[in-house]
């Protein structure tokens, strides 16, 4: 099976490198061509010189499979208008990135009209996702959705990780409250660390405790296997400015509960606390900007 990538980023370009070591084709596209090059030789991954190129590269295909590794809103739209051109009846267009569920429904619906089928996936692991398989939730058609489970088996655990959820749409909407989820799980982490930092009389230490709560306690969870790991190395955190980026993804999820009338305010409040690390200071924010950088790669703004 093969299938071209675009977009070969700390996320595009790992997932690329872990479809190869599982035994599937990817013809790879990026405008860093640095990073096509890096991928090919070591990884033997198909490089392409253009996106059209990559596209070529599928002939032969039962069905032509393009998954999309761009940033949300104009880059992702206007490479999905330039795709369609290239493409014929019945090939899929997967957009792995964080794009809004309900540009994910226009799009579809629009691509529909087209032929071509759409998948929008929501894709979790972050830079760990290599080395530990991805967790991906999906939205598009059955046919379309048995068509690319290979591809959903090579980048998970083949038996676990993945799952088509629902229609177009449902994939980046079930990723939006996963990361939604993932801010309060944060903020939550931070605060408490932040009182227990705070309580000077007892001169704690973060690492032996969050190492501690790491075995047995019910607070046990990959992103507290991060934050223990990068407490372990400082834990003042004297380098990270305390602001914290937000990149969308809780925006809209605080949105959706509106448009619902439905509660969330562990959610809502975890956004706004990023907001106001952006004009303040304080330990919490550090910690929640080391461990978007623990999980995700995100960049850490230092001071």
């Amino acid at each position: 099976m093969k299938l071209a990538i675009i977009g070969l980023g700390k996320m595009g370009g790992n997932m690329a490198r872990r479809l190869l070591k599982n035994g599937i084709e990817v013809v790879g596209f990026d405008f860093n061509q640095d990073a096509v090059n890096q991928i090919s030789q070591t990884n033997g991954m198909i490089p392409a010189s253009s996106v059209a190129d990559a596209v070529s590269k599928l002939s032969g295909e039962p069905k032509k499979i393009v998954w999309i590794m761009l940033p949300s809103g104009e880059i992702t739209e206007n490479q999905i208008k330039d795709l369609v051109p290239l493409l014929d009846k019945g090939d899929i267009i997967i957009d792995g990135g964080n794009s809004n569920y309900k540009h994910s429904q226009r799009r579809g619906a629009w691509l529909a009209e087209q032929g071509i089928d759409f998948i929008d996936c929501g894709t979790s692991g972050g830079v760990w996702g290599l080395e530990n398989g991805y967790c991906l939730m999906y939205g598009g058609t059955k046919e379309a959705a048995d068509t690319i489970e290979p591809i959903a088996k090579a980048l998970t655990h083949e038996d676990r990780g993945w799952a088509h959820v629902g229609p177009i749409g449902s994939g980046h909407f079930t990723k939006m409250i996963h990361n939604g989820i993932e801010y309060g799980m944060m903020q939550a982490f931070a605060e408490g660390l932040d009182l227990l930092k705070g309580k000077e009389e007892f001169n704690l230490d973060l690492a032996q405790i969050t190492e501690l709560w790491r075995h047995g306690s019910v607070v046990r969870s990959w992103l507290l296997d991060l934050t223990a790991e990068a407490l372990a190395h400082d834990q003042e955190l004297s380098s990270i400015a305390p602001y914290v980026a937000d990149s969308g993804e809780g925006r809209w999820t605080v949105v959706e509960a509106v448009d619902q009338g439905v509660a969330a305010p562990v959610l809502t409040v975890a956004l706004q606390a990023r907001f106001r690390s952006q004009d303040s200071k304080g330990y919490s924010y550090k910690l929640l900007s080391l461990m978007r950088n623990a999980f995700g790669g995100h960049a850490v703004k230092t001071k």
